[in-house]
């Protein structure tokens, strides 16, 4: 399926690129999200006129993205406080909602689906790294610590 990109998508391309993507793709998540648009001589030549638009919008969105960060990085270090087994494990564990809540309650914004846990949640207390993603372009790590309720590490 060729698709035209009407804003910049991670791994695929910018604004303006005709791309070729598996079907389900396109249909199910870059056309519904108003990512992309069927690549037919009439949308290419309506996206040229909306070319200067679609990249002002892009770069008002990367704005707001880096102050975010900005804002992030300056909170510093953010403790969550759950209970800690005898061996330094968590009772459960801390998942992508609970790292953007804390983030939240410490002044910052943040999504859910904005936090980036590669090997999965967090199980063990003690002091993490944890990606961000907040824009394509815009990626910042977060200092977590994981602390024992009773105050314990």
């Amino acid at each position: 399926m060729e698709l035209i990109l009407l804003e910049k998508v991670e791994n695929l391309g910018k604004i303006g690129d005709v791309v070729e993507v598996k079907s389900g793709f396109g249909r199910n998540y870059l056309v519904p999200k108003g990512k992309a648009q069927p690549a037919t001589p009439e949308n290419m030549k309506l996206l040229e006129g909306r070319r200067a638009e679609l990249e002002a919008a892009e770069a008002g969105e990367l704005k707001v993205a880096q102050a975010r960060a900005e804002k992030i990085s300056a909170l510093g270090i953010i403790t969550i406080q759950t209970k800690v087994g005898e061996e330094g494990k968590l009772f459960g564990s801390l998942g992508n909602i609970d790292i953007a809540d804390a983030v939240v309650a410490a002044g910052g914004e943040l999504e859910r689906s904005e936090v980036r846990l590669p090997e999965g949640p967090l199980r063990i207390a003690g002091e993490h790294d944890v990606d961000l993603h907040l824009h394509t372009d815009v990626n910042v790590v977060l200092k977590l610590s994981v602390v024992d309720e009773g105050g314990n590490d």
